[in-house]
């Protein structure tokens, strides 16, 4: 009995260490693939700037106003042009209250034809709570791209999952 618990013990103590480094690795790549992106500065040329609101929830209410369901968030930028290549400069997440709780770039970035970024808050993050949102200031040489900014939240509890999308709106011009 005590040899089996031993066993047992063992192999999970192994699996932990091996999602461990997978967690580990799974970061590195996820910061490499983001200094790929990083430009000193945005080029000359890019006329064509916006300015998008995307909502995101890092909590939801259930049952009351008292209960709260935590959400991971995801912010999805989706570059969907063919030809062209847009520019980020700002990536800022606020909560509730309007404040700004996170920057997210310290140099722009650019997302050539059809690539994505991903920027995510975890869902032990409830700095920005249910009416939390993102602000994304971008541009383009070009004003006939349209890129894509999504919000993706997901959960688990129990058997209970929970997952929604929101999508980004421009608020240049407001």
């Amino acid at each position: 009995m005590i040899k089996n618990i031993t066993k047992v013990t063992f192999l999970l103590l192994a699996i932990l260490a091996v999602q461990s480094c997978t967690d580990s690795q799974q970061n590195k790549l996820h910061e490499e693939h983001f200094k790929g992106l990083q430009i000193d500065k945005i080029p000359a040329g890019v006329h064509y700037n916006d300015t998008t609101y995307v909502p995101i929830y890092s909590e939801i209410y259930i049952k009351t106003k008292n209960i709260r369901f935590n959400l991971t968030a995801t912010l999805s930028l989706r570059n969907t042009s063919l030809k062209h290549t847009i520019y980020v400069s700002e990536v800022d997440y606020y909560n509730s209250f309007g404040e700004k709780t996170k920057s997210f770039l310290t140099k722009p970035i650019a997302l050539k034809p059809l690539q994505t970024a991903e920027y995510v808050i975890d869902e032990s993050d409830t700095s920005g709570g249910a009416g939390a949102n993102f602000i994304v200031n971008w541009g383009s040489k070009s004003d006939v791209v349209k890129p894509i900014f999504q919000g993706v939240m997901i959960s688990t509890q129990g058997q209970q999952g929970v997952s929604f999308t929101t999508k980004g709106v421009s608020i240049s011009n407001r």
